[in-house]
C-alpha cells in the first residue's frame, strides 16, 4: 500500500470520474496529432494499473526510453489538467474569476483596452458577491494599470473609488491573512501536541494567541475575517479544552452560513469541516440531543448536489460522518453496535486513500481500538493499537502516548501480567519523555504496580484508585485522560461487575433525563 499512490500522474488519473475520463479523450481527440495519440496510450495503460510500475509502463508503450516516457507523463499532465478546467470552470467561482483575469490580461496585451476594462468591471461584481478579495485585488490592480499607462476617458470619481477600495481591500486582505493564519498555526499546534498538557502549555498557547491577534478585531467584517476568527478561537479554546468556548465558536462557524447561505457552494470545504467540528463540541459536551441532531442535519446535507460536486467535498463529508458515528456509539456506551460500522469505514478508507491524510487515519484507528477495548475484545484492540504505536511519531504525541496506555490495560485485561511490569516502565518512560504525565496516568500506573495479587487485594485496589481520580473529573488539565479513554467508567465497571458498556449507558440515560 505504501507505493501505490507514489506517482503523481498516477494519482490524478485515478481521482478522475467516468464523465472527466471521457471529456478528456474528447478534448484530446480534437487535435489528434501523433503525439496526443501516445499520450492517449499512456493514460489508457495507467488507468488500468492497479499500482504504479514504471517497468511495466516502459514495456506497453512502444519506442519508449526513460527520458521519453517521462516527458510523455509531463504533457499528459498538462493535458489533463487543461481538460478539468474546461469541464470545471461553470462549477467553480475561484475558476470562473481566474478565466475572467486571463481574458482581460490577454485582452490588454492585444491593445483592446476597452474590452479588457469591460471584462474587469463584470468579473469585480462575480468577486465582490463571492466575497472572493484576493482576486479582487488583482483585478483593481490590472484595472489600475491600465487607466495609469493609457487614456481611457474614466472619470475622477471612478479613479477616486478606485484608490478607496483598494486601500479597503488591502486592509481586509491582510486582516483574512492573519486571521486564517492563526488558525493554521493553531491547527498544526494541535497535530503536533493534542491538547495542552499542564500550566505551560497553557500560558505558551495563550501567549501565542495574543500575539497573533489582529489588534483591529473592531473592524472585522465579511465572511472570511469572521470565519478565520471564528476558526481561531475555535482551535484555542479545543487545545485549552474550553469545550463550552469552542461549542460556542463552532456554532458561530456554522451559523455564518446561514447568515450567507449561497456561500454553502462557493466555501464547501469550510462548511464541511464546521459541521464535523460543532459535531466534536456537542460530543465533549455530552450535549447528546443537539448532537443527533447535527448529525442529522450532516447527513442529509452530504446527499445533496454541492456536497458530492467533487472527490474532496464526497470524500471529507463521508469521513466526518463516520468520525460521528463512531463518537456516537463511544459517548453512549453502545460499542457492540460502533463496531458494525467497521467494515464500511475501512473499505471507504480504502477507496479514498489518494485523498485521506495520515493523521485522519491515525484518529480512526484509535477509535475503533476504543469500540473494541469498550466492548472486551482486547485482543482486537490491540492490533489497531498496534498500527498507532508502530505509525508516525511526528504527529499527534497525545495519541501516541494514550495508545501505549491502552496497550497495557488491554494486556492487564488479557492477563498477561508476565510483561506487564516491563510494559508498565516503558509506557511511563515514554509518556514522561514526551511530557505527557497526568495525575490520572500516574495514578494508573501506581495501580498497574501492585493490582496484579489476590481478587481480594485487587477489588480494594480498585476503590481506592477509583477514589482517588474520580474527582479529577471536571479539572481541565485532567480531561484529557477522560475524553481519551474512560478510566472511571472502566474502574466502575470493573468494581461494580458490570460491562463497561453498561456503565457508559446508564450515564447516558441518567443525563438524558436530567437534560430533557
Amino acid at each position: 500500500m505504501a507505493n501505490r499512490f507514489s506517482d503523481t500522474l498516477f494519482q490524478l488519473v485515478h481521482s478522475l470520474e467516468k464523465a472527466e475520463k471521457r471529456h478528456f479523450k474528447l478534448y484530446i481527440k480534437r487535435s489528434s496529432s501523433k503525439e496526443d495519440l501516445k499520450i492517449i496510450q499512456l493514460f489508457d495503460a495507467l488507468d488500468k494499473m492497479h499500482e504504479y510500475d514504471e517497468q511495466v509502463l516502459l514495456k506497453k508503450l512502444t519506442d519508449n526510453s526513460k527520458t521519453k516516457l517521462a516527458n510523455l507523463k509531463t504533457h499528459l499532465y498538462r493535458e489533463l489538467l487543461a481538460s478539468l478546467r474546461l469541464l470545471k470552470t461553470g462549477e467553480n467561482v475561484d475558476l470562473q474569476l481566474s478565466e475572467h483575469l486571463d481574458n482581460a490580461r490577454l485582452l490588454y496585451n492585444k491593445g483592446l483596452k476597452q474590452q479588457s476594462l469591460r471584462i474587469i468591471e463584470r468579473a469585480k461584481e462575480v468577486a465582490r458577491a463571492n466575497q472572493k478579495m484576493n482576486t479582487l485585488v488583482q483585478l483593481i490592480s490590472l484595472e489600475k494599470k491600465i487607466e495609469i499607462l493609457h487614456i481611457t476617458r474614466s472619470t475622477t470619481d471612478k479613479t477616486e473609488k478606485m484608490a478607496e477600495e483598494g486601500l479597503e481591500i488591502s486592509s481586509h486582505i491582510d486582516r483574512v491573512t492573519r486571521l486564517s493564519n492563526l488558525a493554521l498555526l493553531l491547527y498544526r499546534w494541535y497535530v503536533i501536541n493534542g491538547h495542552a498538557r499542564n500550566e505551560e502549555d497553557e500560558k505558551d498557547i495563550k501567549v501565542f494567541f495574543k500575539d497573533y491577534l489582529p489588534k483591529d478585531l473592531t473592524r472585522v467584517s465579511g465572511f472570511y475575517e469572521q470565519l478565520y476568527l471564528y476558526q481561531s478561537y475555535c482551535w484555542f479554546a479545543f487545545i485549552r479544552q474550553d469545550f463550552l468556548m469552542y461549542y460556542r465558536y463552532a456554532q458561530k462557524w456554522v451559523d455564518l452560513y446561514e447568515e450567507h447561505p449561497f456561500l454553502k457552494t462557493v466555501e464547501t470545504g469550510h462548511y464541511i469541516k464546521g459541521m464535523h467540528t460543532l459535531l466534536n463540541a456537542h460530543f465533549d459536551l455530552r450535549n447528546f440531543q443537539k448532537f443527533d441532531l447535527a448529525l442529522k442535519q450532516f447527513e442529509d446535507y452530504s446527499k445533496t448536489h454541492e456536497a458530492n460536486m467533487h472527490d474532496n467535498f464526497r470524500t471529507h463529508t463521508s469521513i466526518y460522518i463516520n468520525s460521528a458515528r463512531i463518537n456516537g456509539h463511544l459517548m453512549k456506551g453502545t460499542f457492540k453496535e460502533g463496531l458494525k460500522l467497521v467494515e464500511e469505514i475501512e473499505e471507504r478508507l480504502n477507496e479514498y486513500a489518494l485523498f485521506v491524510d495520515q493523521h485522519r487515519i491515525l484518529v480512526f484507528n484509535y477509535k475503533i481500538a476504543t469500540l473494541y477495548f469498550g466492548s472486551g475484545d482486547y485482543e482486537k484492540a490491540l492490533d489497531y493499537l498496534q498500527r498507532i504505536i508502530n505509525g508516525p511519531m511526528n504527529l499527534r504525541i497525545d495519541l501516541q502516548c494514550y495508545a501505549r496506555l491502552m496497550h497495557m490495560i488491554c494486556h492487564y485485561e488479557l492477563g498477561n501480567y508476565e510483561i506487564l511490569d516491563s510494559l508498565a516502565k516503558s509506557v511511563h518512560r515514554f509518556m514522561a519523555k514526551m511530557k505527557n504525565l497526568t495525575v490520572v496516568e500516574e495514578a494508573m500506573f501506581r495501580f498497574l504496580k501492585n493490582s496484579y495479587k489476590s481478587p481480594e487485594q485487587i477489588r480494594e485496589a480498585l476503590k481506592k484508585f477509583l477514589e482517588q481520580i474520580k474527582h479529577l473529573e471536571k479539572n481541565r488539565f485532567e480531561t484529557r485522560s477522560f475524553a481519551y479513554l474512560d478510566i472511571i467508567s472502566w474502574l466502575e465497571s470493573k468494581v461494580h461487575h458490570k460491562t463497561m458498556s453498561e456503565i457508559i449507558y446508564s450515564k447516558y440515560i441518567k443525563s438524558k433525563k436530567r437534560k430533557y
